[in-house]
C-alpha cells in the first residue's frame, strides 16, 4: 500500500486554514496545516508532500522566503507550491512568487472548485510519479536479476550434465535481456 499523499497548507491565520480544509474535503488527501514558514520547513524535513498551499503574506518569514529555502533544498524542490494571498492582485507579488518557484498564484477571493481541480491535479502526477519509481526500481531489480543468471549459466561448463538446458535457458535470458529498452 503506497503511504498517504499529504498537502501541506501554510497561513498564520487558523481560519484560512480550516477553510482550506473544508474546501479539499473528499479529495485523496491529508491536508498538514501550519501557521508559519519554520513550522512548513520543520514538516519537510520529516514527510513528504505532494503539493504545498503557502499564504504569500505571513509575519516573520513570509510565504516567499519559506519558497525559496523550499527550492533550495534537493528533498523538496520538485514539491509545486501554489501561493494564495488575501491581497488584490499586484503583478509584482505574483512575479515575486513565480521567481520563489511558485507554480501559481492565486488571489483570494478564489473559486473553490478551480482550487480543488489544480490540487486534484497535482495529487495525480504526484501518484504517478510515485507509480513510476516504483517501475523503475522493480526494472532494476529484474535486470540484475537477469545479469546475475547470466552470470552463473555463464559459469557453467560444456560437459555438465544439464549443458542443453544451460544453452537453452542462457538464451532465453540473453533474448530477454537483449529485448528489453532497460
Amino acid at each position: 500500500m503506497s503511504p498517504p499523499v499529504r498537502l501541506l497548507a501554510v497561513d498564520d491565520r487558523r481560519e484560512n486554514l480550516l477553510a482550506l480544509q473544508a474546501i479539499l474535503e473528499g479529495l485523496p488527501v491529508e491536508v498538514v496545516p501550519v501557521t508559519s514558514g519554520e513550522e512548513a520547513l520543520k514538516k519537510l524535513l520529516v514527510e513528504e508532500y505532494a503539493v504545498i498551499l503557502l499564504d504569500a503574506q505571513m509575519p516573520g518569514m513570509d510565504g516567499f522566503e519559506t519558497a525559496r529555502h523550499v527550492k533550495q533544498r534537493e528533498r523538496t524542490r520538485h514539491i509545486p507550491i501554489l501561493f494564495l494571498t488575501a491581497a488584490d492582485y499586484d503583478s509584482h507579488m505574483a512575479f515575486r512568487g513565480y521567481q520563489a518557484g511558485a507554480v501559481d498564484y492565486i488571489t483570494k477571493p478564489f473559486d473553490p472548485w478551480v482550487l480543488r481541480s489544480k490540487v486534484a491535479v497535482f495529487i495525480d502526477l504526484y501518484r504517478l510519479h510515485a507509480q513510476l519509481a516504483e517501475r523503475a526500481a522493480e526494472r532494476d531489480a529484474l535486470r540484475k536479476g537477469v545479469d546475475e543468471a547470466l552470470k552463473l549459466l555463464d559459469a557453467a561448463g560444456p560437459g555438465d550434465a544439464a549443458s542443453t538446458l544451460v544453452e537453452r535457458l542462457r538464451g532465453a535470458l540473453g533474448a530477454l535481456r537483449r529485448d528489453q529498452p532497460w
